[in-house]
């Protein structure tokens, strides 16, 4: 009687673990890179960034979102990536954190994939150190990787070096 228990105990342990996340992917040189989809507030073709004196090389500058001033984000320098080629178009995908609307500039903005929590994997220690410091996880995908971006450690510029 005790084997009939155990099986049925496996099954109960193994419903919670079940579920779906919604990602908003981008590509960043060739990379997919994913963000949950809760925490976009919208995407932008290209925008018109003001610069901003003494900021890090990665704070692109400010823009003007329906009257809003919006912090732009180079992701490409934040992950340690070269700059944009300037023939090549950007977009941006707007995150709020903690009430403040950032724009993250990418490549290029994807589809919204949800994906099995089941399938989430810890960051692999082959990976890049500061892409390390900025994600969650992976998905392994068909036959590519899909980062998982954390908003917050992306957009937490204290541990930078400053050059």
């Amino acid at each position: 009687m005790s084997n009939a228990k155990l099986p049925a105990k496996k099954a109960k342990s193994e419903e919670p673990s079940s579920g779906h996340m919604d990602f908003v992917t981008m590509t960043i040189a060739n990379q997919l890179f994913g963000i949950p989809v809760l925490q976009v507030q919208d995407v932008l073709g290209h925008q018109r960034i003001t610069r901003i004196p003494l900021a890090p090389p990665e704070v692109a500058g400010s823009l003007n979102l329906r009257g809003r001033i919006v912090t732009a984000i180079d992701v490409r320098l934040r992950l340690g990536l070269s700059g944009r080629p300037k023939d090549k178009p950007e977009m941006s995908i707007v995150v709020d954190l903690r009430g403040e609307l950032y724009s993250l500039i990418v490549d290029a903005v994807g589809e919204v994939l949800s994906l099995s929590t089941d399938d989430f994997e810890r960051n692999p220690a082959t990976l890049d150190a500061r892409w390390r410091e900025v994600s969650t996880g992976i998905y392994r995908l068909n036959n590519q990787l899909m980062v998982v971006l954390d908003v917050s450690r992306l957009l937490n510029f204290a541990n930078l070096e400053v050059a």
